[in-house]
């Protein structure tokens, strides 16, 4: 097959919406793991490490499987595997809401995590060939799409599953019932193309903004990329999944209203990872990286130590801004290697959902050994590792 670039004029917005909310209804199930951790923690009394470990399998199992997906279908492309990736975390949250020991919630949790990582590398791809030339857009929608499912998981603990109790959890399976049909329809599409590819002798290539790069420069800049989203997986994990018990024990708030500060700032996320990929496309990743990422770093260090109403002001910043950057790093990875479209996004995403594992049970042991307060003082200080940064390779926008 021979090698050329292909340009649309005009991208397949249906295509990039439905990915969008199908990854949107995936991350939906992903969420109610830690939406669930206060009632976890009430009903089965649990510890903070154990809770930690809980979404230490749930991610790290993903992180693991999904470069491999990505790898495997960058050679093979298997467009009914994102329908099959959703049926397994539609078995994993059946068998969440039966849970009622910690094993079983591990085992829950292992199904969970092959859905996504079958899912994120081939809805990458499904958002690559949709794109066009609105690489950053399409990625956008597509991110917006799972940043919005997760952003729900604060709301359906304080409004579904802290009132209903499993009950609740189970309504998320009539999502992921619309979710598997939307899929099945997007893979006969997906699997359209391909035939279309093959037929013409034309295969879809992605033409990267970087500038020529040998491959040295090109594995040290994954390897700075890959540490900038550790950092900032370790800090958004802390705040996702045990800010809500800092301000219970500090400002003494009801868990349903910590829950909504917790909603909030990933609410605003939502808002920054979509104005990510089309600021990118203007202005240069690394330019945007370096503005998601800086920028928010003293407002970062001050959260800990301010009064609750300051702490909601700093809250909506910090989400806005260090969220920008979740778009543009897998878009910059799959600009490294453009050749391995699947392979950077399972990598990337792969990686942010591993740091988030690992971060989810030190993070708990620490706060098991040391206290809440002294946990979030310390990881907020994580965020100056961001500064790596600026050792980014410039790309062609970039000024």
């Amino acid at each position: 097959m021979s090698t050329t670039t292909v340009k649309q004029s005009n991208p397949i917005y249906p295509i990039m919406v439905a990915i969008g909310v199908c990854h949107l209804i995936n991350d939906t199930m992903q969420a109610v793991i830690p939406a669930m951790f206060p009632l976890l923690e009430r009903d089965l009394g649990l510890t903070f490490t154990q809770l930690g470990m809980i979404s230490f399998v749930l991610n790290m199992f993903a992180s693991l499987l999904q470069p491999a997906v990505g790898f495997m279908t960058d050679k093979r492309p298997f467009p009914y595997a994102l329908p099959l990736g959703m049926v397994s975390s539609f078995i994993g949250l059946s068998l969440l809401v039966l849970s009622t020991q910690y094993w079983m919630i591990l085992v829950s949790v292992l199904f969970l995590g092959l859905g996504s990582a079958v899912f994120h590398p081939e809805g990458s791809r499904v958002s690559f060939m949709a794109a066009g030339n609105k690489r950053g857009l399409a990625q956008s929608i597509y991110q917006v799409g799972g940043n919005s499912g997760q952003a729900l998981a604060p709301l359906l603990s304080a409004f579904v599953i802290l009132p209903f109790g499993m009950k609740g959890a189970a309504m998320v399976l009539v999502l992921t019932s619309m979710g598997i049909f939307l899929l099945t329809k997007i893979a006969a599409w997906y699997k359209r193309q391909l035939e279309a590819e093959k037929l013409s002798k034309v295969k879809r290539v992605l033409v990267s903004s970087l500038p020529p790069l040998t491959k040295k420069q090109v594995g040290f800049a994954l390897v700075v990329l890959l540490f900038i989203i550790f950092a900032r997986s370790f800090y958004v994990t802390n705040m996702t999944s045990f800010y809500v018990f800092y301000l219970i024990d500090q400002y003494g708030v009801s868990v349903e209203r910590g829950q909504l500060f917790v909603f909030i700032f990933m609410a605003f996320g939502v808002v920054g990872t979509f104005f990510g990929g089309p600021l990118s496309d203007k202005y240069g990743r690394k330019n945007i990286i370096l503005l998601s990422v800086i920028v928010p770093i003293p407002f970062c260090l001050a959260l800990p130590f301010v009064p609750l109403y300051v702490a909601l002001t700093l809250l909506i910043i910090i989400g806005m801004l260090i969220m920008i950057s979740f778009t543009v790093t897998v878009v910059y990875a799959q600009e490294l290697v453009p050749s391995k479209i699947g392979t950077m996004a399972g990598l990337t995403v792969g990686v942010a959902f591993g740091m988030g594992a690992i971060g989810s049970v030190v993070i708990g042991m620490v706060i098991d050994m040391m206290g809440i307060r002294f946990t979030m003082i310390a990881v907020s200080l994580l965020t100056l590792l961001l500064f790596v940064a600026f050792l980014l390779p410039k790309d062609n926008a970039t000024t």
